[in-house]
């Protein structure tokens, strides 16, 4: 909890004092750590859920009982942010309001994304899929990314989202499909693997920032 303190002086210089005692997502990932994963884990039925709920009403964000948050974790505001049940956040990550973390409905077990440590996620950035945004990756505000991995120090931007800076360099580059996809793929289209990147690539294009909103499941 401390070190989740010290992530609020860190990263908004508008707290003074002892007005980290006000912030949102300090009461949410308190909550989050010391009671809803706890019963969670444990395998209490119900109880972890209702009360994730009710923190979702007092305090705009919305976590899952199941998620893995690690230390020194900060957000902004929090309204409007979903995190899902099988999310892994690093540690030292900074997130801003609207933030989605969610599932596109089409797998089981493991569906929602890995975030790395150091990670930055702007405004309203949605991020779809059991994907892995790597290692002091920074995303844009209101960036799309579905069924796509992040690459570590990346800077991604846009809906669909593209690489726009890499280790600290200037690029234009489109983000990877991870393999699971790829397997995916070859399993629904009975294409080579290039063959069915590029038909990935080709309806993400398609598909537009809209699709995205219809294809998101937080749970």
């Amino acid at each position: 909890m401390f070190d989740d303190i010290r992530a609020i002086y860190k990263n908004d210089p508008a707290c003074k004092n002892v007005e980290f005692l006000l912030y949102p997502c300090l009461h949410a990932i308190v909550v989050h750590r010391y009671v809803t994963h706890p019963l969670y884990r444990a395998g209490v039925p119900f109880v972890p859920r209702l009360i994730s709920q009710v923190m979702r009403f007092a305090t705009g964000m919305e976590i899952h009982p199941g998620a893995h948050i690690g230390r020194a974790f900060f957000c902004d505001h929090g309204s409007g942010v979903v995190i899902g049940e099988t999310v892994e956040i690093g540690e030292n990550c900074v997130m801003f309001h609207g933030v989605t973390l969610g599932g596109t409905g089409k797998q089981q077990g493991k569906r929602h994304p890995t975030i790395g440590d150091n990670v930055f996620l702007g405004t309203h950035a949605t991020i779809l899929g059991p994907v892995t945004v790597g290692d002091n990756a920074m995303i844009g505000a209101e960036s799309v990314i579905i069924n796509r991995d992040v690459p570590p120090e990346c800077t991604v931007v846009g809906a669909p989202a593209v690489i726009v800076k890499r280790s600290g360099r200037r690029v234009h580059e489109p983000l990877p499909v991870p393999r699971y996809r790829q397997e995916a793929l070859k399993l629904e289209n009975g294409a080579s693997g290039d063959g069915g990147k590029d038909a990935e690539a080709d309806g993400d294009a398609k598909q537009g920032g809209a699709g995205s909103a219809r294809e998101a499941r937080a749970c």
